[in-house]
């Protein structure tokens, strides 16, 4: 059986890359969804045709490419929502490719207020509810840098999946992710957080109108006042850091 999988594809191909084929193929198969939960451990290396520690390597490359997810005495699970890059990925990411911090921003502005745009025409209820809460959440730890920080990450999540497209709620979580890695130490020197929270209401507010262009012009001056401001926390300029970051160039 072994033979027979590696067989059909590269020779070069890994025990832990057949694991990974495997499920994605079942993936693309529609054997596997969203939320649901792999087979056992012995049962699921039996069909792929590998040891139980090939197994395991093959599931934590899935993991790391947020295809799934460990629940501990439960088992794995495909993940349920958007797929995400885990944080060390991330993070090796950003420093190999030397990610500034216009870079991220430009990356924001054009992923972001399109979806704020398309979240006003296609959220849900339940998905209005979501940010609602978020927005609420803001304002409750505008005291507290580091938990308000969570919520704003939550926040452009749910905007994001209010959109409808789940390729654009992928693309935003991920960045939503290097957000926080980027942000979370320096947070604390901000000033400006019940500002930041009054325009994140601001967008909310657009989005329940289903005010399309308001929704879009508000997310778009957001982000901009964002990029300012962040620049200011991390002590530079953002033409400062675009030279210091890029060298001579």
């Amino acid at each position: 059986m072994t033979g027979k999988t590696s067989g059909s594809r590269s020779n070069g191909n890994t025990a832990g890359g057949r694991v990974v084929e495997y499920v994605l193929k079942m993936i693309e198969a529609g054997r596997l969804r969203p939320g649901d939960r792999l087979p056992p451990e012995r049962d699921l290396a039996d069909q792929v045709g590998v040891s139980r520690a090939s197994l395991r390597s093959g599931i934590r490359s899935l993991q790391a490419m947020g295809v799934m997810h460990a629940r501990q005495g439960s088992g794995t699970y495909i993940v349920a929502g958007p797929p995400r890059l885990g944080e060390g990925p991330l993070r090796f990411l950003a420093a190999l490719h030397g990610f500034t911090h216009d870079q991220i921003f430009e990356a924001r502005s054009v992923l972001e207020v399109g979806a704020t745009y398309l979240a006003a025409a296609n959220s849900t209820p339940e998905q209005m509810a979501a940010m609602a809460a978020e927005v609420a959440g803001m304002f409750a730890s505008i005291d507290n840098p580091k938990e308000y920080l969570l919520h704003d990450v939550q926040f452009h999540r749910a905007v994001a999946a209010a959109s409808q497209n789940p390729v654009l709620a992928t693309l935003v979580d991920t960045l939503a992710q290097l957000v926080w890695e980027t942000r979370r130490e320096t947070v604390v020197q901000s000033t400006n957080l019940k500002e930041s929270a009054e325009m994140h209401r601001r967008i909310y507010r657009a989005i329940r109108a289903r005010d399309v262009e308001r929704a879009r012009r508000e997310m778009a001056e957001h982000l901009e006042k964002a990029r300012k401001a962040q620049a200011s926390e991390s002590g530079s300029s953002p033409t400062r850091r675009r030279r210091r970051e890029g060298g001579a160039r």
